[in-house]
């Protein structure tokens, strides 16, 4: 079941990205930046912590998941740090994504050539 329950999340959310992106004049990363917003608005709520509960991985694989963990880490250390947590503990949980994302694209570009 949990299989169906992350294709249900991920597919949903790729569904509803695709409808924007039909029927509005908003580009790709508007829509990227609205889902991220989205993801925090949910963890804030403690709502995404419960689709994560119910999708599994489908919940986590998704650009809202992104958001979520960027605010969770946020306030996890708030929480233990006071106010200045906030700024430091942003990055703790997609640290490692972010890192991946620059090495990779970084390596990509050293090995093939742009099409003119």
């Amino acid at each position: 079941m949990i299989y169906l329950n992350a294709f249900l999340f991920a597919g949903t959310v790729c569904l509803i990205g695709q409808i924007i992106l039909d029927n509005t004049k908003l580009t790709p990363g508007h829509i990227t930046s609205l889902f991220v917003v989205i993801g925090s608005f949910l963890d804030v709520f403690n709502i995404y912590d419960k689709l994560v509960l119910w999708a599994g991985g489908g919940a986590l694989v998704p650009i809202t998941s992104f958001g979520h963990l960027l605010i969770h880490g946020a306030l996890d250390t708030v929480n233990n740090q006071g106010v200045m947590g906030l700024f430091m503990g942003m990055f703790n949980l997609t640290a490692s994504g972010i890192v991946a994302a620059i090495v990779f694209s970084f390596l990509f570009a050293l090995i093939f050539k742009p099409k003119d």
